[in-house]
């Protein structure tokens, strides 16, 4: 695609490699540039190939049956229009493999409603929990939490701004709790250090000594690849 821009331009998406050049580059000098980037593009194109086929994995277990992560357990769904509410069959704190959670919704429901219906429960959980973690990371700051608040945003896990405003991501509901908590942590510290300086990463590891091995395991995963989990 010839366009105004300067130079030749690559870009990745869901339809393919997209290639935009202004009318004096050769095909040659398209060839040139696209042979330069040749493992970029690989890369991009492998990545939405596996986000594709993780979206279609997502879609189908929404259903009777279907499994979800909570807490880092694989939970259950069950569709039983008799009940009134979503309830859960197990603790909700310490959940357990293949614990039930009944949605009030008939086995024949389509994957949208049972889709809606789990997001408005693990929300629920997600905003007590976060909150009782919040409140155990915010007793060692020597720093205030102003107010927190529960949000979706497809590319960051959480955040804090310069008032004392924290942000998160309510998908975190579906890590395992030391995820969870390096998250909470890692924001509860930038109340202190609105940075990532050393001083940041000390401070992160004085409210969680043992930091590193959740802060690896969340770099595996992208906040737009949920709620695949």
């Amino acid at each position: 695609m010839r366009s105004r821009r300067k130079s030749v331009g690559l870009s990745v998406s869901e339809n393919g490699l997209r290639i935009t050049a202004p009318p004096w580059v050769s095909l040659a000098q398209i060839d040139k540039a696209i042979d330069s980037k040749a493992n970029w593009i690989l890369k991009k194109l492998t990545e939405w190939e596996t986000r594709k086929s993780q979206l279609a994995i997502g879609q189908s277990q929404w259903c009777q049956g279907g499994r979800i992560p909570y807490l880092g357990i694989q939970i259950t769904l069950n569709l039983n229009p008799q009940e009134r509410q979503s309830t859960f069959g197990g603790d909700l704190k310490a959940p357990v493999s293949n614990a039930v959670l009944t949605l009030p919704l008939t086995p024949e429901a389509d994957s949208d409603r049972v889709q809606d219906h789990t997001h408005a429960w693990l929300q629920q959980q997600a905003t007590w929990y976060f909150e009782e973690r919040l409140g155990h990371f915010v007793l060692s700051s020597p720093k205030p939490l102003k107010r927190w608040r529960l949000a979706g945003p497809a590319k960051r896990w959480g955040s804090c701004t310069s008032d004392g405003t924290i942000m998160l991501n309510w998908r975190l509901i579906h890590f395992p709790k030391p995820i969870i908590d390096y998250v909470i942590a890692h924001e509860v510290a930038h109340l202190k250090e609105m940075n990532h300086s050393r001083a940041f990463w000390q401070e992160v590891e004085r409210l969680m000594p043992d930091f590193a091995a959740a802060r690896q395991q969340l770099k595996n995963h992208d906040p737009g690849s949920l709620p695949l989990l």
